[in-house]
């Protein structure tokens, strides 16, 4: 009996390790008090309207857990494009964290930025494993040269199957301020107000030893304002996520694809909407991230 409960405890806390299951999903599982990880992230954006696009969002992190409820991180933000004539009407456009570049028309665009630091908390409430649901809140400031941004998340776990199949549900409320030119003049540029506003969910099942495998589904809207009104974009993605936890690193993949669900609204872009697929310059039709995390 005792070398069953040894057993039990050994497993319950490797599952209470901050794993990053989902690699879109956020979870309410945190690192052990003085446990620390760096993590790298690499997001591939493909295809929008016509032409070519691509995107290459980076990440590197480095979380550290205070307590065994609190989990802090930061970060550095990075991002790499090159499109031609992929915007509306086959015009070069460049994508959102590069949108006060202003390439011509028919220009073969290709350019890589810094864009900022992050810092991040997470403080879980409720534990998933002990209560009946796991709860957590989740901010995320980020500051940078022509961006800032405040993402705040309630985020929601529910294990079943002795905790083999996880899931999970994110709101996400994000407003930030892009200094970006004021008109197509580009004779000024100030702050501008948008707001994220997301729901995804995820639902992960452990089939082997070390391994899990499951399904990631996005609600992404976008706001020209801090409240819900000017709606500009909305776009929905799904697709399977695979993830593999060793004993001192962890590996997740997410292959995500745009559903023909996007609806115009007062401040769509003329000519973004194709197919019934969004392609503004955060909306693409193919995501592809990968997480790879170390702990020590």
């Amino acid at each position: 009996m005792l070398a069953v409960t040894a057993l039990a405890g050994l497993g319950l806390s490797r599952v209470h390790a901050e794993e990053s299951q989902f690699g879109y999903v956020y979870t309410t599982d945190l690192l052990p008090q003085g446990a620390k990880e760096v993590e790298q992230w690499a997001t591939w954006r493909h295809q929008k309207v016509a032409g070519y696009f691509d995107q290459i969002d980076g990440r590197t992190e480095f979380e550290y857990g205070m307590t065994d409820k609190l989990q802090l991180a930061f970060y550095a933000n990075y991002v790499w494009s090159r499109a031609y004539h992929n915007g509306p009407f086959d015009q070069t456009t460049p994508p959102e964290p590069l949108s006060y570049d202003r390439p011509g028309p028919d220009d073969h665009y290709n350019a890589k930025r810094f864009v900022g630091f992050s810092g991040e908390a997470i403080y879980r409430l409720w534990s998933p494993y002990t209560d009946p649901l796991g709860v957590a809140i989740y901010v995320e400031p980020t500051v940078g040269p022509q961006f800032r941004e405040l993402e705040t998340k309630l985020i929601l776990q529910k294990n079943f199957l002795d905790d083999r199949l996880v899931t999970a549900f994110n709101f996400t409320y994000a407003p930030e301020l892009r200094y970006d030119w004021a008109d197509d003049a580009m004779t000024h540029k100030r702050w501008q107000e948008e707001t994220d506003v997301n729901l995804n969910i995820a639902a992960s099942y452990r089939f082997a030893p070390n391994w899990s495998a499951g399904i990631e589904f996005l609600n992404e809207h976008e706001y020209n304002s801090y409240n819900f009104s000017n709606e500009s974009n909305d776009g929905y993605f799904v697709g399977p996520v695979i993830h593999y936890g060793g004993k001192k690193f962890f590996v997740t993949a997410t292959f995500l694809e745009q559903l023909p669900w996007a609806s115009a609204h007062a401040d769509t872009v003329p000519g973004a909407i194709v197919g019934r697929r969004i392609y503004d310059n955060d909306f693409e039709k193919y995501r592809v991230r990968i997480k790879a995390g170390w702990y020590f």
